[in-house]
């Protein structure tokens, strides 16, 4: 059986090529999404959109923001986990914690996370003396937490709810049951795995110490708590009524999000708008969709204006800093040099 997979695995590989099958994959995607889109948005009432964002009370709004912000802070600790997993402990978490959110906030905008966010983060760990690989490293491991958290709160709510996941991908329960049961027994392999013995990927210097059992579980509940706040701010953000509980519109704003992932579309920009309008039948069109539009202003807009603010003011500071240096000093060690001054004497004052 294994070898029949690899056989086919290479076949796909050597005939089409697994970068244009992801090619392909996210363009039937996004076709899909709009096709659907167009279809379920022919008939909306703009007035009634705007009545339910006026009829949106402020307390929710308010509640929805403070859960973003959650969302975003625990996204801050992605970052700070993945530089103790590849053994960078100096590098202090205010500057984890700058880099996750920046990297995050721009990926989730542009688009094409891996490269954009990783190119927010080199340039910041660079700084502190990361190379590329060490960056790419940290990707790696933050996007296995990712999808540590997506795989557990996806199998524990598709397996408790499966009607919420059979109204996007039009599955019988017992089917959703089934794969939920599947992805459950994979990540308890998984941590199974590396709980029985220190584990590693890679060759060279690309090789990675993946997390401990216990590391791992700390992994996991990063990312459902990252899970978690993001779907409550969409949570309050819905009517009251019909009330389909958290955990039926988690499952269902898991799945969406994970179709917008995969489209590679900026923001999943259409594709989890189709998506949630599909799954979340129940709901009138005009107030699903006044609640897509609040959730994409705190979740993608503010963050994104915030992140660049962030970042210009960094690069004045780093370049006012650079000027005032020694002109012997060469153009990066007049930049970065300050920053290396402090991780050292933060190093000292820990000693």
């Amino acid at each position: 059986m294994l070898n029949s997979l690899r056989a086919v695995a290479r076949f796909f590989q050597n005939t089409i090529g697994w970068n244009r099958i992801g090619v392909l994959l996210s363009l039937a995607i996004i076709t899909a999404a709009v096709l659907v889109l167009v279809h379920m948005l022919r008939n909306i009432n703009v007035d009634e959109v705007i009545a339910a964002l006026k009829a949106t009370e402020q307390r929710h709004i308010l509640a929805a923001a403070a859960f973003v912000a959650g969302g975003y802070f625990t996204l801050t600790f992605y970052d700070w986990f993945a530089l103790r997993t590849i053994g960078r402990k100096e590098i202090p978490y205010r500057i984890a914690a700058l880099s996750g959110f920046t990297s995050y906030s721009i990926g989730h905008n542009i688009g094409a996370t891996v490269f954009t966010g990783g190119a927010v983060r080199y340039r910041i760990y660079s700084a502190y003396g990361l190379d590329a690989i060490e960056v790419a490293k940290i990707c790696f491991v933050a996007g296995l937490t990712f999808w540590l958290g997506n795989a557990t709160v996806l199998g524990l709510g598709v397996a408790y709810t499966p009607q919420a996941a059979g109204w996007i991908d039009q599955l019988p329960d017992w089917a959703n049951r089934c794969i939920a049961g599947a992805m459950l027994l994979v990540l308890a392999s998984y941590v199974g795995w590396v709980w029985s013995a220190p584990r590693e990927i890679g060759r060279g210097e690309w090789k990675v110490n993946l997390p401990s059992g216990p590391s791992t579980l700390l992994q996991i509940g990063i990312g459902i708590l990252d899970l978690g706040c993001c779907a409550l701010a969409m949570y309050m953000l819905l009517p009251n009524e019909p009330n389909i509980g958290f955990v039926t519109l988690a499952v269902v704003f898991v799945m969406a999000t994970l179709l917008g992932f995969a489209s590679h579309a900026p923001g999943g920009l259409g594709v989890f708008d189709a998506a949630m309008l599909v799954a979340l039948w129940q709901f009138d069109k005009e107030s699903v969709l006044a609640g897509l539009l609040l959730f994409r202003l705190l979740y993608y807009l503010a963050p994104f204006v915030i992140a660049l603010i962030i970042l210009g003011a960094r690069e004045i500071w780093l370049n006012m800093r650079g000027a005032r240096a020694k002109p012997s000093l060469h153009p990066v060690t007049s930049v970065t040099a300050p920053i290396r001054s402090e991780i050292e004497a933060e190093k000292t004052s820990a000693d």
